[in-house]
């Protein structure tokens, strides 16, 4: 769950993606719930829309997207938006699919690069919204991470960030008492590090961006889990050709793990938004 050494997010994405896609959806995020009964395809693009309500979009802008996933929010972004979206990711597999999906529609406006979010070569000042859905909890240098998104936009510009968080301090006693359950979570879902929402306002502040405002949807995105079990059962001898036996058990009992954590206040997930000066 901490670990992240000698850990290779691309090739662990690279692995689940099209098992994810059975299980998490098009949308490959949580899901955002206002009664908690939505189909999840509902609720991530609930989700999704809580990211553009923050981010502002004007027709005609240009986005980054930094861990593009295999390109709904993007593809949505350019449609919807008339916006001019660059999606990257250090996946072979996520880039070749949202370029798929962004052929598929007709949105030539939708392009995809493998590319590190936290060293992207991008120009200075060349995007006016960066772009950051539930990617950051598997990059290590979460302060490079925002330095870069900071470096690219252009000045007024916005960084808009949605990610797993962690809510409360976890003493090593509990950590090593729990070892096999985070052994579980990293098979599942990657070596991933979860930081306070307030330290990312922090990485924000630091890399000279204002107007930062976060906020707290752990209670929303909740019941992700149980839809998530429902789609695991739906699709289990999909899943199970993809991943194996034992992958699509330690994503099942990830679940288990992942809800308890929500409701014991250990995990949870938050928004954040921020700007740069004009």
């Amino acid at each position: 769950m901490t670990a992240t050494e000698s850990y290779d997010p691309a090739a662990h994405y690279n692995r689940v993606t099209a098992a994810w896609g059975f299980l998490l959806g098009d949308e490959l995020h949580y899901g955002y719930y206002v009664t908690g009964d939505e189909p999840l395809p509902v609720a991530t693009g609930q989700l999704t829309q809580q990211m553009i309500e923050a981010a502002g979009f004007e027709p005609g802008q240009h986005v980054l997207d930094v861990g593009c996933g295999t390109g709904t929010p993007a593809c949505r972004m350019a449609r919807e938006f008339g916006l001019e979206v660059l999606g990257i990711t250090t996946s072979e597999v996520g880039v070749a699919a949202a370029t798929e999906r962004a052929r598929a529609e007709g949105l030539p406006g939708a392009r995809f690069e493998v590319r590190d979010g936290t060293d992207n070569q991008l120009p200075d000042a060349s995007f006016d919204r960066v772009w950051i859905m539930e990617s950051s909890h598997l990059m290590p240098d979460r302060q490079a991470l925002l330095n870069e998104s900071a470096r690219v936009l252009r000045p007024g510009g916005r960084v808009v960030l949605c990610d797993i968080i962690r809510r409360r301090e976890i003493p090593f006693a509990e950590l090593r008492d729990r070892r096999r359950e985070f052994a579980v979570l990293r098979a599942a879902h990657g070596a991933a590090r979860m930081d306070p929402l307030s330290d990312y306002a922090t990485y924000a502040a630091n890399a000279g961006l204002v107007d930062v405002v976060t906020r707290d949807i752990t209670s929303e995105t909740l019941p992700t889990f149980d839809h998530w079990q429902a789609r695991l059962e739906e699709n289990r001898a999909e899943v199970t050709a993809l991943l194996g036996e034992q992958g699509a058990d330690d994503f099942e009992e990830s679940l288990v793990i992942l809800r308890r954590l929500w409701q014991d206040g250990t995990l949870g997930y938050g928004l954040m938004s921020a700007a740069k000066l004009a």
